[in-house]
């Protein structure tokens, strides 16, 4: 069934809408890590849908959410029931709208009408159902063709998909996938920075990342495929490659990546693609040692269980903090950090400070008034930790923020 904004509050979680909060996908109060797999594009079923018959669809996302994949790419605009299929097993799906982007579409004025009304129907035929993680609007546009037309009139162009495609599902997500070649396009509008990225190489990813996430700036990054052809590598290969790419994804703050693809049936051209095996199973869906390596990677994300946290001491100064303190030591509370202390130097308050923080389970050093400089430094010398942080007595943190500070860092 399809949502209708005004019922969100009664919902569950499988049926809230996500939304992008600065870096981060949220469902409710809840952070979504994309744990996704592609999916097609399949040869056409009886009724001609471009996707597998229901009962192998069934079968295929069934298998997805045993294996602890919560998310799916399609590259078709899916039909209703595979959304309510997709929302059963908890799965959450990024639609993709297919368009003549590998041809100079802009020179035929009657042709990119005709695409913009396509993207407008297209989210309006799937506008309010809660399985949606977000609409795709292109996926690499080929970089001769942004040559063609010029970098400025493809962004122009993409902003007007965007535009119509929040006229018809404004409390949709948009983003736009993007690859290598063409990286330079100016999108700020998208609400996730999506890249297809195939890099064999763990620094050269890690790396690669790292400069993506500086395009990204305060957005959520998406690894929209990522993946290893198992035909040329060998089953073995694939699934080790496939696991630090997952590591080293979520490692460097990304929101999640989807593997490419979830079987190795293939279809496109017309044709049946038999030539490269990029699957987590065959296309009789017999499961590769992929499967098992990812699944476990994926369960380990968005930090891995094995990991050395070295201690962090966050101190907090304050001085008669305590119309705000009290807000500040909740948001402490909430810290996704397995090794921390947390320091309060009461600096000489005249207020209810020192009361309020002893209410909570940290170490309260109290002074005289000598300032901030003295009172951070009072901060420092007791501190166990090897890391230092400081935050204000009216400011609350990210529960990930130091988690996400330090696997940056380490890498």
């Amino acid at each position: 069934m399809f949502v209708q904004p005004q019922q969100k509050s009664a919902l569950n979680k499988n049926q809230i809408r996500p939304e992008v909060r600065g870096n981060f996908i949220f469902i409710g109060e809840e952070k979504f890590y994309v744990r996704g797999v592609t999916y097609g594009t399949f040869r056409p079923n009886e009724t001609q849908e471009l996707f597998p018959e229901r009962e192998m669809v069934e079968q295929d996302f069934a298998g997805m959410a045993e294996n602890g994949i919560n998310s799916v790419r399609t590259y078709m605009v899916p039909p209703q029931w595979l959304l309510d299929i997709a929302q059963r097993n908890g799965l959450k799906v990024m639609i993709g709208i297919p368009w003549e982007q590998h041809i100079t579409f802009l020179d035929d004025k009657k042709l990119s009408k005709d695409i913009i009304a396509r993207v407008s129907d297209a989210v309006k035929n799937c506008s309010g159902h809660s399985a949606i993680l977000c609409f795709s609007l292109g996926n690499e546009i080929p970089s001769s063709i942004v040559r063609w037309h010029g970098a400025k009139k493809i962004e122009k162009f993409i902003h007007k998909l965007y535009t119509e495609g929040k006229k018809a599902d404004p409390e949709a997500l948009f983003t736009y996938v993007n690859f290598p070649t063409t990286e330079y396009l100016q999108l700020p509008f998208l609400d996730i920075v999506s890249f297809n990225v195939y890099l064999e190489s763990q620094d050269k990813l890690q790396a690669y990342l790292l400069r993506l996430q500086n395009q990204a700036n305060e957005r959520p990054l998406l690894m929209a495929e990522v993946g290893l052809d198992s035909l040329r590598n060998g089953d073995e290969k694939q699934a080790e490659v496939l696991r630090w790419q997952i590591e080293k994804i979520f490692a460097a703050g990304c929101v999640g990546t989807f593997i490419f693809a979830w079987t190795d049936e293939w279809y496109r051209g017309g044709a049946d693609i038999e030539d490269w095996d990029f699957g987590l199973t065959t296309r009789d869906r017999k499961p590769k040692p992929a499967l098992a390596a990812v699944s476990a990677a994926f369960k380990q994300t968005p930090f891995p269980d094995n990991m050395v946290w070295p201690k962090v001491s966050v101190v907090v100064c304050s001085y008669n903090g305590s119309s705000t303190i009290r807000d500040t030591m909740e948001g402490l509370k909430t810290l996704l950090y397995p090794n921390l202390e947390v320091i309060v130097i009461n600096d000489g308050s005249t207020d209810s400070t020192p009361d309020i923080v002893s209410e909570y389970d940290v170490k309260l050093i109290s002074t005289e008034n000598r300032g901030l400089s003295n009172a951070r430094n009072t901060g420092y010398q007791t501190a166990s930790g090897e890391i230092v942080a400081y935050i204000d007595d009216d400011a609350y943190p990210d529960p990930a923020i130091l988690i996400m500070e330090f696997t940056n860092n380490i890498q």
